[in-house]
């Protein structure tokens, strides 16, 4: 998809120098170098691949940022405008374009963003097996545990949430799955890249998906994505209180920073969540630092490296 938005004077040397698969973000601002997350390593790129050398690197204009986000866009800004409110553009393959702009703002509703500076370009990965050290801590006697993965940004919480669903089916847990993708994230569009039992509500809110897919496909296991919101602890909260299992993320570093966000403090009191996984970049994206139950008490023995 990425030859379909990005200019040859930046995919040329992406596609014939660097690994795609080894890509984390492609970071864009106007007049400035773009970098290339790797890892837990940063490089410029240049039109020879990555360098240490800022002389070398390639300066994308702001024609060229716009030019990008219009191809993103499928030659039509108007019709992504309820993403560009959020921030964001999801291409085919659930490649997200985090967006930075001015924002207008009426009445204090955010009618769109425009005047585009910056783009982070962030490339999804599918890798396989890497929930299966947690999984028998989350799927144990038949039991489904409410679970909670923790991460900073870029550390991995999407792609491990990814292969969480695809273990249930290989391994015949035949729930009925729903994808609450409320970024286009989740679900990277390859057949069967989540498993034989999953539907999926994309690009809504986590309130109206929820109250939606539980009223209308009877799920037994809801998985979504970034919950941050009170609207979104609201959400957890009715699914819980109607017997639907919940697997979900959240932004933090640790339990404790978790355990410190005043938004959460309900589902924390209520102990909503059951597993808590922590994920890290200290060995790179997917470093599982830990597992905890209801009470944050540490139940497995030590981090594992993906």
């Amino acid at each position: 998809m990425l030859e379909k938005i990005l200019p040859d004077e930046l995919y040329n040397p992406l596609a014939k120098y660097v690994n795609f698969k080894a890509i984390n973000e492609i970071r864009l601002r106007v007049d400035k170098p773009v970098v290339l997350a790797i890892g837990s390593q940063k490089f410029f790129l240049s039109s020879h691949g990555t360098t240490g050398n800022i002389k070398e690197a390639i300066f994308p204009s702001k024609t060229m940022i716009e030019d990008i986000i219009f191809h993103a866009s499928e030659c039509s800004i108007y019709s992504v405008n309820e993403q560009l409110k959020r921030g964001y553009l999801v291409t085919q393959g659930g490649i997200r374009l985090g967006l930075g702009g001015d924002i207008i703002e009426e009445k204090g509703e955010i009618k769109t963003l425009t005047n585009f500076s910056s783009i982070n370009i962030r490339i999804p990965h599918e890798i396989r097996n890497c929930s299966l050290s947690c999984f028998d801590f989350i799927v144990s006697d038949n039991k489904l545990y409410n679970t909670l993965v923790i991460s900073p940004p870029g550390a991995g919480k999407t792609t491990f949430l990814r292969d969480f669903i695809l273990q249930l089916s290989q391994r015949n847990y035949a729930y009925n799955v729903l994808v609450l993708d409320e970024r286009g994230e989740l679900d990277l569009g390859q057949a069967g890249s989540l498993g034989n039992f999953v539907d999926k509500i994309s690009f809504a809110s986590k309130k109206i998906g929820f109250e939606n897919g539980i009223r209308s496909l009877s799920p037994n296991l809801i998985v979504t994505d970034e919950l941050g919101t009170e609207e979104d602890v609201e959400a957890v909260l009715m699914a819980y209180n109607c017997g639907v299992s919940i697997m979900a993320s959240v932004h933090s570093d640790s339990v404790e920073g978790f355990a410190s966000k005043s938004n959460f403090q309900k589902i924390i009191k209520e102990k909503v969540f059951k597993r808590f996984v922590v994920l890290s970049l200290r060995n790179g994206p997917g470093t599982l630092e830990g597992i905890y139950n209801e009470n944050f008490s540490r139940i497995n023995t030590r981090y594992i490296s993906r």
